[in-house]
């Protein structure tokens, strides 16, 4: 994890990055800040002194690697050159896992397409547009979570983007009066200061910040821009990103979030074998699965202080007790170190509107006779759904994984949330979870009062509702139309992936200086969920059975893994099981924008 920051100023004009959002993206990135600038020429008058700048931060957060890779990535000991801003994973390029630090691997390719360029410039008169595909093409190998900005110097060229996914953070904005461009893992300028990120997405569109969408790679090409620093309209045309696609000679449309075909098929006429724990589509995801933790979870440095705690804990899970975030944990258990201990962090929020009612019933089955009552008595933050569900399969990891050292988190936040908005309700719960701060129950029963994780590896169970089927609308979907009307819902889950607010949550949780990391998000297991039949995922013709038809595959994984509990647990959205939905009484729905 990094935070990224580039600005490009015309002549005359100044850009400061203020104290609050260093102190932003240094939360991203605590372990290296370093800036770079360049002086960005007109293709047609190079030597003028009166020109554009662009200016690049970055700060690192050091998971990859024997070293902190210092970025921006660039030439030392010159002013000239290209210079990648890398905030990301790149679990595999060209197919190949990628070992040591991404970062400086991608920045290696970079130059060495420069140097080919160069070469091949000088032999056949390369065009332009081919060395830029040799950039582009550079990008569309990777597989994994990231955001960048790319100065290509040669080129005159800003490249940028976020994976097909939008897993990492990266918000645009533009001046149109001056003509000056800001890219940014975090929005500056937002009321609140840098505490403001759990509910940035909000605010930020009032202030101009977009989030820059996951549907491409972005191209500014500053080669045309006018040496005045005036923002006319050239300017303005010039300015205006220019998107390619991340899949190249094919329709895109034919590609689920740039990353395969969904299959559209339907159950044979004659019938299928339903769903059951001997299916291959349980084997094989528990595989995928494997593979895909196999990644995020190993090779992992030791955190900064590591030799101040007891524990060797690197990995913590967002743990809600459902069941896709403990199949993550449990899997996770038989990948990693066995020395190494693993937190579950669970949120729970004292909401007033559900306290209000608990205090009512309380004090009717529990009150002397005078309407009073002992409200000392009641654990609000217990009493959430979410705690509630995350001791039970706490219990059951501890039971099934004998030795591993969990520890259950039960983080208890210092606020609550002000607004009940869908995008602060998710926001705050996720910002809490992540850091990771509250009483925890170790593997023997002890409580530790006051506990901080010093994992800076998070795992989220997110995405497992959209590829296997666990809304209440895909049930409806089943009912309305059958497995066709199923198969339409599911690809339009699928194909929305990239839309999510990804971006939100990686800057509500990344200000804690953690990563957090999506294994039902890898590509490969993406394309095989995608490529596998609606009815070896989810089983709703047949809704008899062990558990429900809903993700019945990932339920029947669990089965296999010995968690019966974790296997029946019904589907529960973040905001109310930590219950920051509906903080406050009245008909305010989650759609509804903040004032």
């Amino acid at each position: 994890m990094c935070g990224i920051h580039a600005v490009l100023t015309p002549p005359g004009i100044t850009h400061t990055v203020s104290p609050d959002l260093t102190r932003c993206l240094c939360n991203r990135g605590p372990d290296y800040l370093g800036q770079v600038e360049r002086r960005v020429t007109s293709s047609t008058n190079s030597e003028s002194s009166d020109s554009w700048k662009l200016k690049l931060t970055s700060t690192v957060l050091a998971l990859r690697g024997d070293h902190v890779a210092k970025q921006p990535l660039s030439c030392p000991d010159t002013d000239k050159g290209s210079v990648l801003c890398w905030n990301g994973e790149a679990w595999r390029i060209n197919g190949e896992p990628v070992s040591g630090n991404d970062g400086e691997e991608i920045s290696r390719l970079l130059r060495e397409v420069e140097a080919s360029a160069s070469a091949t410039a000088t032999a056949t008169s390369s065009t332009d547009e081919e060395k830029e595909k040799r950039i582009l093409d550079v990008f569309r190998a990777i597989e994994g979570p990231f955001a960048f900005v790319y100065w290509h110097e040669v080129g005159r060229k800003v490249f940028f983007g976020r994976d097909r996914l939008g897993r990492r953070s990266l918000m645009m904005k533009r001046d149109e009066r001056t003509g000056e461009v800001v890219l940014s893992s975090v929005a500056e300028g937002l009321n609140g200061g840098g505490d403001a990120n759990a509910n940035a997405t909000a605010n930020a569109t009032a202030n101009g910040w977009k989030e820059v969408e996951a549907d491409g790679i972005y191209v500014l090409d500053l080669g045309l821009l006018p040496v005045s620093g005036k923002c006319e309209e050239g300017v303005r045309t010039v300015l205006e990103p220019l998107r390619t696609d991340w899949i190249e000679g094919v329709d895109p449309a034919e590609f689920v979030s740039s990353i395969g075909r969904f299959n559209k098929s339907l159950p044979p006429a004659s019938g299928y074998a339903p769903l059951s724990a001997t299916s291959p589509s349980v084997a094989a995801l528990k595989q995928q699965l494997i593979d895909s933790l196999s990644l995020r979870v190993l090779n992992i440095p030791q955190p900064p202080g590591a030799d101040r705690v007891a524990h060797d804990t690197r990995v913590a899970v967002l743990f809600s007790g459902g069941l896709d975030c403990t199949v993550l944990a449990r899997l996770a258990h038989e990948v990693m170190d066995p020395e190494q201990g693993m937190d579950l962090l669970n949120v729970g929020f004292e909401n007033p509107r559900v306290v209000a009612q608990l205090r009512k019933d309380h004090a009717k089955n529990n009150g002397n006779g005078n309407g009073e009552v002992d409200v000392d008595s009641i654990d609000f933050y217990e009493a959430c759904p979410d705690r509630i569900t995350g001791r039970k399969s706490f219990a059951e990891l501890q039971r099934v994984c004998p030795g591993r050292a969990f520890r259950f988190v039960a983080v208890i936040p210092l606020i609550y949330p002000h607004n009940t908005e869908m995008d602060l309700s998710i926001g705050y719960a996720l910002y809490f979870a992540a850091r990771g701060q509250g009483s925890c129950t170790h593997l023997d029963g002890r409580l530790e009062e006051q506990y901080t994780s010093p994992a800076r590896v998070l795992l989220s169970g997110l995405g497992a509702d959209e590829l296997f089927g666990g809304y209440s609308r895909h049930p409806s979907a089943y009912e309305r139309a059958g497995y066709a009307g199923l198969v339409d819902e599911l690809l339009l889950d699928v194909s929305r992936l990239g839309k999510r607010n990804l971006g939100r949550d990686d800057r509500a949780m990344s200000h804690w200086s953690k990563e957090v990391r999506f294994p039902y998000l890898d590509e490969r297991l993406v394309r095989w969920a995608m490529d596998t039949p609606a009815w070896e995922k989810c089983d709703f013709e047949n809704e008899g059975g062990e558990v429900e038809a809903g993700k019945r595959v990932l339920r029947l994984l669990a089965l296999e893994l010995g968690m019966e509990g974790v296997a029946k647990e019904k589907k529960r959205a973040i905001q109310f099981g930590a219950r920051t939905a509906k903080m406050e009484s009245g008909r305010v729905k989650g759609t509804t924008l903040i004032s």
